[in-house]
């Protein structure tokens, strides 16, 4: 009888596994396409541009603010003059995705080296002082994607980033994204900006990065996804997929600009050089979506980081396929041309 009993529960179980396998194969699975540089880019959003604080190209989304006079002068010890010019450049490409090693804007390709590190996760609600909260877990991959420069479409313009395309960076092998004591490591400053107050204030970081651009000033903050600390892909309330990704992009494009591998080109000290930006200006930055779902029109087509993903994001996520997401990065670019 005893044997019988084991019998049926090991048939059970293995029922059980048949069942469930497809539906956790489905779930880990990658998906995502190329980015078409033609008709998933937001091509307005490299406006306006500027020469001084004059537009001569305008455009309804806003600006930073932009040096005042027209010309400007670089090189040493005999310098050259030139003309301030500030436009956005798409440079980079990001995968965003709770899947390790999903390359969602590589056609939703999963490469594996075979050995596990770097698990992401989607969870909840679990209870916490009687409230619902999901987490989540995301990894991001940077890709080099300075598009204006392999599209020629200003030839010899020196102001554009001359490189070709590359996978600079994933979060999968970097211990300080997986562990939120060892990011500590990068951000002690964190349990400053812990405290009630200081998170109220990433209230008006919301409303103003909506509106127009966020307050650099509230550096803490990422506006309406919530706190910048800690700088990984650690989200402890995750609304849904848009908010989460947006969130861990925002918090890796600090974590690169802290470890000094990105840098400030916007303002008058981006003139003539790149400079070191510890300490991100989230004004530098628009994020516009290419996957599941490219918003390619609109004045929020490529909003600035931390704004809200009401419309035009809502409904841009969904399951099975649209699950992953990728994101194109346009920065801000002031530059003397010579």
């Amino acid at each position: 009888m005893k044997a019988l009993r084991l019998l049926t529960l090991a048939l059970f179980a293995f029922a059980l596994s048949a069942v469930l396998s497809p539906r956790a194969e489905a779930q880990s699975k990658c998906t995502g396409k190329f980015v078409n540089p033609i008709t998933d880019v937001c091509w307005s959003c490299l406006f306006p541009l500027s020469v001084g604080g004059l537009k001569i190209w305008p455009s309804n989304r806003p600006d930073t603010d932009n040096p005042n006079l027209p010309v400007c002068a670089c090189g040493s010890p005999v310098p050259r003059i030139g003309i301030a010019a500030g436009f956005w450049e798409p440079v980079r490409l990001a995968d965003v995705s709770t899947k390790p090693w999903c390359f969602v804007n590589l056609g939703g390709t999963k490469i594996s080296p075979g050995f596990d590190i770097g698990q992401g996760q989607l969870s909840g609600p679990s209870q916490k002082g009687g409230n619902g909260q999901n987490t989540s877990k995301w990894h991001v991959h940077w890709y080099v994607y300075p598009l204006l420069y392999w599209m020629e479409i200003l030839a010899d313009f020196a102001c554009f980033e001359q490189s070709s395309f590359d996978i600079a960076y994933m979060t999968e092998v970097d211990p300080l994204w997986q562990d939120d004591s060892l990011t500590a490591l990068i951000n002690p400053e964190a349990v400053l900006f812990s405290s009630p107050i200081a998170q109220a204030a990433c209230a008006g970081d919301c409303i103003a990065s909506t509106a127009k651009l966020p307050l650099d000033a509230t550096f803490w903050c990422a506006g309406c996804q919530g706190p910048m600390y800690p700088i990984n892909g650690n989200i402890a309330a995750s609304v849904g997929h848009v908010q989460a990704s947006r969130l861990a992009l925002a918090r890796f494009a600090f974590k690169i600009h802290r470890e000094g591998l990105a840098w400030g080109t916007m303002g008058s000290k981006g003139l003539c050089n790149k400079y070191p930006m510890p300490v991100l200006k989230k004004q530098q930055y628009r994020v516009q979506m290419t996957n599941p779902i490219p918003t390619v029109s609109g004045k929020a087509a490529c909003s600035p980081l931390g704004a809200s993903t009401m419309p035009p994001q809502a409904g841009r996520a969904f399951p099975v396929k649209g699950e992953d997401m990728g994101y194109l990065v346009w920065r801000k670019r002031n530059c003397c041309v010579l």
